[in-house]
C-alpha cells in the first residue's frame, strides 16, 4: 500500500429528532464553528437518515431538519466556508453504507453500547437500521475522506468503528484509500449535563423542560432555567478538585467556562467561595448574552423555510461533488461493474 496524503477534512452531523439544546450547541455546533478556517475543510450534515432508525412523523422530520439547519446557521456555520446539507439529499451515503455493511463484522456491531442503550430489553423489536447505523455513520465520515471528527466522549466508539472499517477495507483490497479518522474530543463542556440531575446528559427527550436549555428558548426562559437549576448547599470551592463529588455544581461551572471561552479552573479561581445566589445569576446573564441572539436568528430563519431549503440544496450539490468520485472509486476497488 502507498502512503496516501489526505486533505484535512472535518465531518460531523446532528440527528433531527427533537429540538436543539444547549448540549448540542456547546458539545458540537460551537466547536464546529471554531473549526471553520484554513486548517480544515469542514463538512456538516443534518443526518436525517439516522433519525428514521426509529419511527418519525414525516412532518415533524421535515420541520426538525429545518430547525437543526437553522440552529447551525444561526450559531455561525457559514455555508460559504463550510458544506452544509441534509444527508438524504446525497444518495452516496446510503450506497457506501451498504458496502460497509459487507465489510463490518457482526461482532463489531454487537459491541456497540449505544444500540444496547437505545434498544434496551426490546432489542428483538428494534429496527435493523438501529442495529446497523454505526456502519452508516462510518460511511458518512469516509464518504468525504474525513480525517477529523469532533465528537463527545460517548461517540468515540463510533469513530473507532469507522477506523476499523477503513482499516479492513484497505487491508482486504490492498489499497490505502480510506483515512484513519481521528476523533477530536476537547473543551470544557463537550458533554453538557441535565440541569436537574448532573449525572445524566442533557437530552431533547427528557421528562421536564426545566432539565434543558432549548436553543429556541427566549431570554427570560434561559435565565429562569439557570436560576432554578439544581445545586447543593455548599459554595464554590477553591480548586476544581473540590467539585469531584458535586455533579450539578461541576456541570454549571463547565457550562460557564464553555460559554465564556474560558476553562473550569479559571471560573473557579474567579468565583471561589461564591454562593449560588451570586454564581447562578452571573451564569444566567452570560447565557442570555450568548444564546438569545442565536434563538432570535433561528426564529428569523424558520420564518423563511424556502431559504433554509435553498441553502441545504446548494450544500448537497457541493457535498456530492466531493462524495461522488469517492464512491465511484470505491465501486471500482470492490470490482462492481459500472
Amino acid at each position: 500500500m502507498t502512503d496516501t496524503q489526505f486533505t484535512p477534512r472535518v465531518f460531523s452531523g446532528i440527528k433531527p429528532s427533537g429540538g436543539l439544546t444547549l448540549g448540542n450547541y456547546l458539545g458540537a455546533i460551537k466547536r464546529w464553528c471554531d473549526m471553520q478556517g484554513p486548517a480544515f475543510e469542514t463538512v456538516f450534515c443534518v443526518v436525517d437518515l439516522h433519525a428514521i432508525t426509529v419511527w418519525q412523523d414525516p412532518a415533524d422530520l421535515r420541520a426538525g431538519t429545518r430547525e437543526i439547519a437553522a440552529g447551525m446557521l444561526a450559531s455561525g456555520i457559514d455555508p460559504t466556508r463550510s458544506v452544509l446539507f441534509n444527508q438524504s439529499q446525497v444518495h452516496e451515503h446510503a450506497e457506501l453504507a451498504w458496502i460497509f455493511n459487507c465489510v463490518a463484522r457482526v461482532g463489531w456491531m454487537n459491541r456497540m453500547t449505544q444500540f444496547k442503550d437505545k434498544a434496551g430489553s426490546n432489542a428483538e423489536k428494534a429496527s435493523l437500521g438501529l442495529y446497523a447505523y454505526p456502519s452508516l455513520m462510518a460511511a458518512d465520515i469516509l464518504l468525504y475522506h474525513g480525517t477529523h471528527v469532533p465528537v463527545g466522549e460517548d461517540q468515540k466508539q463510533h469513530v473507532e468503528l469507522t477506523r476499523d472499517i477503513a482499516a479492513k477495507f484497505n487491508h482486504d483490497y490492498k489499497v490505502d484509500f480510506f483515512p484513519m479518522t481521528e476523533p477530536v474530543i476537547e473543551g470544557p463542556a463537550t458533554r453538557v449535563m441535565n440541569l436537574r440531575d448532573g449525572t445524566k446528559k442533557m437530552s431533547k427527550s427528557g421528562e421536564s423542560d426545566m432539565e434543558r436549555i432549548n436553543m429556541l428558548d427566549d431570554a427570560d426562559t434561559i435565565a429562569k432555567k439557570f436560576k432554578k437549576a439544581r445545586t447543593d448547599p455548599a459554595p464554590l470551592p477553591e480548586t476544581l478538585d473540590g467539585l469531584k463529588d458535586r455533579p450539578e455544581a461541576r456541570n454549571l461551572v463547565d457550562i460557564f467556562a464553555a460559554l465564556s471561552d474560558s476553562t473550569p479552573d479559571k471560573v473557579i479561581a474567579e468565583y471561589s467561595g461564591a454562593g449560588w445566589g451570586q454564581f447562578k445569576p452571573a451564569l444566567a446573564d452570560l447565557a442570555v448574552d450568548k444564546l438569545a441572539p442565536i434563538s432570535t436568528e433561528m426564529r428569523r430563519l424558520l420564518d423563511d423555510p424556502a431559504e433554509i431549503d435553498r441553502i441545504l440544496r446548494d450544500g448537497a450539490e457541493k457535498a456530492r461533488a466531493i462524495a461522488a468520485p469517492i464512491l465511484a472509486k470505491t465501486y471500482e476497488i470492490v470490482g462492481l461493474l459500472r
